[in-house]
């Protein structure tokens, strides 16, 4: 007959676990001999374990009692379900391998492989890191409210990145990123090439065709981004309402541009 200890040490468990197991009565726990011990026999070592190889193999705790009762139809059934819950978490544990590796290389946990290439392409334009990352930081919002849209979204904005005075847009933004000055000759530039953008746009009836450009939460969002990560966009609004147009996200073309 053993004690507690013994009977933890021969089946490879810790004299807590046993304990556990009693008090969640998967382990009948003995009565108490003559001199006040609890001994374990034979049976109860056999019990342990079985219950031990189960819990290591995965096995839920709350299911090893039914499993350790139930004839072999009955535990080959449960063996097959709980193989299926494992290769399930299996298959999660592995997205989160390719998420913290997408991590590790640099790339945002939280933006799809198509918003990625476009920030590359950005990269590649001559876009500063810091435009870059408050773009990044701009789809997140947008990735967030129209998820099923984004591939349509981005081809569309792969496209416009072939005008030449997008582009230049960028770079300048990108310069204007890495000066500390207020007011900046490059300021004017930038409100000189987004109005003739959107002029260009406003012609051709794409103006705010986007989706994004209907929804008011996600509009106020955007636009509180940009001013929150440099306060030099609120010097930006106040240059294209001087060329007839106010907003940001949701351009629009005043009735009377300011005299």
């Amino acid at each position: 007959m053993l004690t507690i200890g013994q009977l933890a040490a021969y089946a490879g468990v810790t004299v807590r676990a046993v304990r556990h197991y009693h008090q969640i009565g998967l382990l009948p726990e003995p009565e108490r001999d003559a001199s006040g011990y609890r001994r374990y026999g034979a049976t109860t070592v056999v019990s342990l374990i079985k219950i031990r190889t189960l819990a290591n193999a995965g096995v839920p705790l709350s299911e090893i009692g039914q499993m350790l009762q139930a004839g072999a139809p009955a535990f080959a059934e449960a063996v097959r379900r709980i193989d299926g819950h494992l290769r399930e978490r299996i298959e999660r544990l592995e997205t989160s391998r390719k998420q913290i590796a997408q991590l590790a290389a640099g790339d945002s946990l939280v933006l799809p492989p198509e918003v990625i290439s476009y920030l590359d392409r950005l990269r590649q334009i001559g876009a500063s890191e810091r435009v870059v990352e408050g773009e990044g930081d701009g789809w997140i919002l947008v990735v967030a409210r129209w998820p099923d849209s984004i591939r349509e979204v981005i081809a569309a904005k792969h496209a416009q990145l072939d005008d030449p005075q997008l582009v230049r847009l960028y770079r300048v933004l990108s310069e204007l990123l890495e000066s500390d000055a207020v007011d900046d000759s490059r300021l004017e530039e930038a409100a000189d090439i987004m109005a003739g953008l959107a002029e260009q746009a406003y012609a051709s009836g794409e103006l705010n065709s986007e989706e994004a450009a209907h929804d008011d939460l996600a509009v106020d969002l955007l636009d509180a981004l940009l001013v929150e990560s440099d306060p030099r966009a609120r010097r930006m609004l106040d240059l294209m309402r001087e060329r007839g147009w106010v907003g940001w996200t949701r351009l629009e073309r005043l009735a009377e541009p300011p005299g």
